[in-house]
């Protein structure tokens, strides 16, 4: 029966029949189906190659690296044996049936917000998949650490549990992309710098980029300098999301698996109402002052410039103005002046891969440079890039290349 109703409701047709014997039913399956992409379920509690949902991917956090549950229903090893009651109170709460406290890299400190209609839904939908006996690791967590009794202590200092309520000035397109951002797509999980004790920053300080994975998720409010989403229309937002591609950026590293696996299939009224949400933000929280240019006759941006022009132009273009719909343009490029180097390094380091999509089924490549640059001249070509075409960043050091390297 598993295998039927998930074929019917993932090829989307056939369906029909079943659906006038159960309409509530179907419906049910079709709404848990749809919020399971928006929370991008499948990303973190799927490991490649095997069966999806039932955990076993490593989380790699400052703490240790946790492995995510299996969430088919399993009696032995999944939720076969869990109840909407307790489904919920994991979703929302943080805690597993056995009374345990889970850790917040699954994010219940956004789940919280998800309403018990859609957590019934989403339960719902899991429980049509076919179980998947997986026993997953413990998590690789150092000693206090790894004793989930305090976790009480971290949610009492920063665990703000309950429900959104509407912003009676805002309109409900905004409220709706507000609980979808901060909820279930838990947008702020790794758009959102984080203290010491793994906690997301508040405030202005939400939402302005954070490091996740090895990669700096860039922010998501507007900032002095091009920072974030300053000059982004909100067709530019929809199309990024919606076809991994803009005339600014593409989609890559763990983004490029969020569109891959959760954003391409927001509805038009979800993908809008995300979108007015993040455009309303106000600026966020910049440390110090705005980054100015490091000067044109700098030994380093005249290294880089030499590097660029035999490495880089060919594709991002000699002005840094890129191919429209194929390589981004380096000028006025939030991503290249983001405060934090760290994924402008990676690229070059690691090279990169757009996610294909049905508007864009070419999934355009940036080789990697690894085998080629020094670190010196990574650092040179990264400053240059941040600084030329009337872009304008903090300087990289060879040590930060060589640290991610």
């Amino acid at each position: 029966m598993r295998q039927v109703i998930g074929a019917i409701i993932l090829s989307g047709c056939a369906g029909a029949a079943w659906a006038q014997s159960d309409a509530n039913t179907w419906s049910t399956l079709q709404r848990g189906l749809y919020l399971t992409r928006v929370g991008d379920c499948a990303a973190c509690h799927s490991v490649e190659g095997e069966e999806p949902y039932a955990g076993g991917l490593g989380l790699p956090t400052p703490f240790g690296t946790i492995y995510a549950a299996n969430i088919t229903p399993d009696n032995a090893t999944g939720l076969g044996e869990w109840s909407q009651d307790e489904f919920y109170d994991a979703m929302t709460e943080g805690v597993r049936p056995d009374g345990k406290r889970l850790y917040p890299a699954f994010p219940y400190t956004h789940f919280t917000h998800v309403t018990r209609e859609d957590s019934d839904a989403i339960f719902t939908y899991l429980n049509t998949l076919d179980p998947v006996r997986n026993d997953v690791e413990s998590p690789e967590i150092p000693f206090p650490l790894n004793v989930r009794t305090a976790m009480r202590g971290w949610n009492m200092l920063f665990f703000d549990e309950g429900k959104l309520e509407p912003v009676e000035d805002k309109s409900e397109a905004w409220n709706r992309g507000r609980y979808l951002a901060e909820g279930l797509a838990h947008c702020g999980a790794c758009h959102t710098p984080r203290n010491m004790l793994g906690a997301e920053k508040g405030g202005n300080a939400a939402y302005t980029g954070g490091v996740i994975e090895g990669w700096f998720a860039p922010s998501l409010r507007g900032g002095p300098g091009g920072e974030g989403l300053a000059d982004w229309s909100e067709e530019d937002l929809a199309e990024f999301l919606r076809h991994g591609r803009n005339g600014r950026s593409a989609a890559f590293g763990p983004m490029a698996e969020v569109v891959e696996k959760s954003t391409r299939y927001l509805s038009d009224e979800d993908l809008e109402a995300i979108v007015a949400y993040f455009k309303d933000l106000p600026f966020g929280e910049v440390d110090g002052e705005a980054a100015e240019p490091v000067a044109e006759d700098d030994p380093a941006m005249t290294a880089g410039a030499e590097i660029y022009a035999t490495q880089c132009s060919a594709c991002h273009g000699p002005e840094g103005e890129g191919v429209a719909g194929q390589f981004a343009p380096i000028a006025g490029s939030s991503l290249a002046q983001s405060s934090d180097p760290t994924t402008v390094v990676r690229m070059i380091l690691e090279g990169a891969r757009a996610v294909p999509t049905e508007k864009y089924p070419t999934a355009q490549a940036m080789p990697a440079y690894h085998w080629k640059l020094s670190d010196e001249e990574v650092a040179q070509v990264a400053t240059y890039v941040r600084n030329a075409f009337g872009n304008a960043a903090p300087a990289v050091s060879a040590g930060t290349v060589a640290d991610l390297r």
